[in-house]
């Protein structure tokens, strides 16, 4: 493996990983959210969510690239602080935190969903508030569906190239992740390394759904 192979699969890996973490926090909202409350709006928060699972990641991409242009209004405040956020590794991060975000957070519904509630109940007539009962009982009991949800959406933020080609570019050493670099390795005519850097993905993302799957059968047993 070529020194800037393993930079590449090397660099994809830590934005991934990176992404991962930033979607964490919000999808266990939104998943506990849809999973124990009704609420007026609920379809339109459930579509909202799910909507970068079917637009193009193309078309999230360039959403991207619109919100941190430095022409928007949320470009021109990162701008004024001195943050570059185009054609950078933040770029990278953030596209593939979008469109892995909806395969998190439904996995997190799911697993919240498979608790028991009178357990919850249980707890609040012993005295216990919500915030309580979410830390002690309720994401315990959801953890392997979480962290099935997770290891998914990280086995997709490694695949990630459409909005991450708009919103990163194809910047050797600085934003050229594995999906980007395998087309751009293709397009110079670099196939032989392009099929390095495919024979690497495979291996990833076999082993992240292997995992997940594994996560989703041990929750099932339980």
């Amino acid at each position: 493996m070529s020194a800037e192979t393993w930079a590449i699969a090397r660099f994809t890996v830590l934005m991934a990983l990176l992404a991962t973490a930033l979607v964490l926090p919000p999808a266990i909202a939104i998943g506990w959210l849809l999973a124990r409350r009704n609420f007026p709006g609920k379809t339109l928060l459930e579509t909202i969510v799910s909507l970068p699972l079917v637009l193009p990641p193309v078309a999230s991409g360039l959403l991207l690239l619109w919100l941190f242009g430095r022409r928007s209004p949320v470009g021109q405040a990162l701008d004024a602080i001195g943050i570059d956020v185009i054609f950078t590794w933040k770029a990278v991060v953030i596209a593939m935190a979008v469109i892995s975000f909806p395969l998190v957070a439904r996995s997190v519904r799911a697993g919240i969903e498979q608790v028991d509630r009178r357990y919850e109940q249980l707890a609040a007539t012993l005295g216990a508030g919500p915030w309580r009962i979410l830390r002690t009982i309720t994401l315990p009991l959801a953890s392997r569906g979480i962290a099935a949800g997770a290891v998914l959406g990280f086995s997709r933020a490694l695949g990630e190239f459409g909005a991450t080609i708009m919103v990163a570019g194809a910047i050797p050493g600085r934003t050229r992740t594995i999906a980007v670099g395998i087309y751009t390795l293709v397009e110079t005519g670099r196939e032989d390394a392009a099929w390095i850097l495919v024979s690497i993905a495979a291996v990833l993302a076999f082993g992240a759904i292997y995992l997940s799957n594994r996560l989703v059968e041990q929750r099932g047993r339980v």
